[in-house]
């Protein structure tokens, strides 16, 4: 602690220089697993924390079986710390970006543990010299500048016998302090070791140091281990081998928790045991050392003990039996988020009564505790659909399980707030649908994936997967995603401007749509081939097209839809120049927005019609329909003007306002 803090003022290579340090100073803690090095930065950490106002940050960089974590996602999971959100598909350049801007004015302190390597740490790295980086990592960052590494060694024999104390109690150490101090040697100082050997002793009161000294010394070593984690490998032996062939097995399984974190309901799903024995079961792994209570009732397996759990269940399982216990597992999480979203479900509805058939365990008390519930096991969640789709036998299953956490984000923060994470579930479909040649599926994750590249500005990137929906639309036969994709190809070409192509794809989704008698999606279609007719400055075909979309919305006895159509014909109308019929037009819309009885259009079109008696010369009609849209919505309700046309001369509109009725965006389409 003392050589970390005294790094922190050293002056570094720029400062000699004469130069302003351009980055963050990094502190690195540097040890093997297993050596306390996580805790030494958390306590670091713990230490600084007053210095920086602005809040600590953490991270981890490495997965449980030691795969780094992309960078990408490493920089969301810091900017929702900070409260920002990244747009959803954003790319790690623009994430880290986005996280070096959020850093630029603020003062805070990032603890990135378990670093893979100097380019993750590199990519994270703040723009700020008033920022403080500690990193963790099992060596040098050779490539990052101005860093020496504070290595992690083992504990001295007195901390190390305090250690052991904490586990076995004083009585033991005291009768036979040399035994204490050959343990502390055998265990190599290791902090992960001495708490596994700490942890035998409280599991067997009966025995002495000495009898657990005796016993490290008979467990051979693997001469193929590297030596500094041989001891380390001892002492899980022993504390494994005590354990009933029952936790054995269950201990094993931990193997396969996501992010090494684990609660009752996991571990009994994996086990195939009761939720209780679970809970039991986790308590005494905690007791001996093998697991670490977490927050929310969570249990996080050491890294350090991972690879030894792997190959012991690599050893002694087999195959079939750890994927049916993977699959117990995420069958359980699916039905877990099933109740997740029922809670959201009115009283009475289908789904609240499934809910109420469910075990006790298994079901949420309101909505509240459902929410918390899925934004403190969101990490794991996302963990288990990456897991599972990689697994590559449980597609299945594995859809299942995304299509869940689909519907539960939406539910509880609604597709535009989840959209980063609903972005990243769609790219998990869309890999398994490429997988098993599932064309169906993959022109539905394109869909998705296009609707919410549209929805954040990227509509050339939408364009191109919308004609790739359509492509595999195509091969699945399957009449909706192609003409879904053909309007959305329609819609991101009339985002960009292109007129002659939006409508272009327009008239062939409405071909479609007339041979299938889909009459809602062929007054929707009428209304956006009208639309780029009117920027096009066609005001022809427009209004023939708007004329249809009225037609067709009042067969369907849809009064809001005739209403507004109407009124968008009334808006051509008076582009092409012919005051008078567009003046009839609008007070017919006027009429049958009436008698639709939603006061709000009631009144838009009524502030319309106003405007354009204005510009008829007539401004006492006017008057009277804005004091009439005035009682409509009362004082200060009165909705914006959106519907004010024929800005500068009629028949020159410049830059329509979008139509009233016109639909942006694939995402916004249903």
């Amino acid at each position: 602690m003392k050589a970390l803090r005294a790094d922190i003022s050293r002056a570094g290579l720029d400062t000699l220089a004469g130069r302003k340090a351009p980055r963050a100073r990094v502190l690195l803690i540097a040890g093997r697993p297993g050596s306390g090095r996580t805790a030494l930065a958390e306590e670091l950490v713990r230490d600084l924390a007053r210095g920086y106002p602005d809040g600590v940050l953490r991270a981890r960089l490495s997965e449980p079986g030691g795969e780094p974590v992309p960078v990408e996602r490493v920089a969301r999971g810091l900017l929702e710390d900070l409260g920002v959100t990244a747009p959803a598909g954003a790319d790690e350049d623009e994430v880290g970006d986005l996280l070096r801007a959020s850093l630029r004015e603020r003062r805070a302190l990032l603890l990135l543990d378990d670093a893979a390597d100097a380019e993750q740490v590199d990519a994270l790295l703040p723009e700020n010299p008033r920022c403080l980086v500690v990193a963790v990592a099992g060596g040098p960052l050779t490539g990052i500048p101005d860093v020496r590494p504070c290595t992690v060694g083992g504990l001295d024999v007195k901390t190390a016998v305090e250690l052991i104390d904490g586990y076995a109690g004083p009585v033991r150490i005291t009768v036979d302090p040399q035994a204490a101090e050959t343990l502390t040697e055998l265990c190599a100082g290791q902090p992960a070791a001495l708490v596994l050997a700490g942890g035998w002793l409280a599991a067997h009161p009966g025995a002495s140091v000495a009898d657990l000294a005796k016993r490290l010394r008979s467990v051979p070593d693997d001469d193929g281990r590297p030596a500094a984690l041989r001891p380390l490998a001892r002492a899980f032996h022993l504390a494994y081998e005590a354990l009933p062939a029952s936790g054995g097995r269950s201990l094993r399984l931990l193997a396969l928790a996501p992010l090494g974190l684990a609660d009752a309901q996991t571990l009994s799903a994996l086990a195939g045991c009761s939720v209780s024995g679970a809970a039991s079961l986790l308590e005494g792994f905690a007791a001996r050392g093998l697991v670490r209570r977490a927050a929310d009732g969570q249990y996080e397996l050491p890294g350090c003990l991972a690879p030894f759990l792997r190959e012991r269940l690599d050893a002694e399982d087999r195959p079939a039996e750890v994927q049916l216990a993977r699959a117990r597992m995420l069958e359980r999480t699916v039905r877990l988020l099933h109740s997740c979203r029922a809670v959201t479900e009115p009283e009475g509805s289908p789904a609240r009564r499934r809910l109420a058939g469910l075990p006790r365990a298994l079901r949420f008390p309101h909505r509240a505790a459902a929410a918390e519930w899925l934004a403190m096991r969101e990490p794991v969640l996302l963990a288990s659909a990456r897991l599972a789709v990689a697994d590559g036998e449980l597609d299945t299953l594995a859809r299942r399980l995304i299509a869940a956490l689909v519907r539960a984000f939406a539910a509880h923060r609604g597709s535009e707030e989840a959209a980063p994470q609903l972005y990243g579930l769609h790219q998990l479909v869309l890999g398994v649908a490429e997988r098993r040649g599932l064309h169906r599926e993959r022109a539905a994750a394109l869909l998705n994936l296009a609707d919410l590249d549209a929805g954040t500005g990227r509509t050339r990137e939408a364009l191109v997967r919308y004609r790739e929906a359509l492509d595999a639309g195509r091969l699945a036969n399957d009449p909706y995603a192609t003409g879904r994709a053909m309007e959305s190809v329609g819609g991101a070409h009339q985002e960009l401007g292109d007129w002659q192509r939006a409508a272009d794809w327009y008239g062939r989704a409405l071909a479609q749509r007339l041979a299938r008698d889909e009459r809602a999606d062929q007054a929707r279609l009428y209304g956006r081939l009208g639309a780029v007719h009117t920027y096009a400055g066609r005001y022809g075909e427009a209004l023939r097209n708007w004329r249809a979309a009225a037609a067709g919305y009042r067969r369907l006895g849809d009064v809001p839809g005739h209403a507004r159509a109407l009124s968008e014909a009334a808006r051509v109308q008076e582009y092409a120049g012919r005051p008078q019929e567009s003046l009839r037009t609008c007070e017919e819309a006027v009429e049958w927005a009436r008698r639709a009885g939603d006061l709000r259009l009631h009144a838009a079109l009524r502030l319309r019609l106003a405007d354009t008696l204005d510009r008829l010369g007539d401004p006492a009609a006017a008057r009277l329909h804005r004091a009439a849209a005035e009682r409509l919505l009362g004082p200060g309700g009165l909705p914006a003007q959106t519907g004010r046309a024929g800005q500068g001369r009629p028949g020159n509109p410049g830059e329509p306002t979008p139509p009233a009725c016109e639909i942006r965006s694939g995402s916004e389409k249903n």
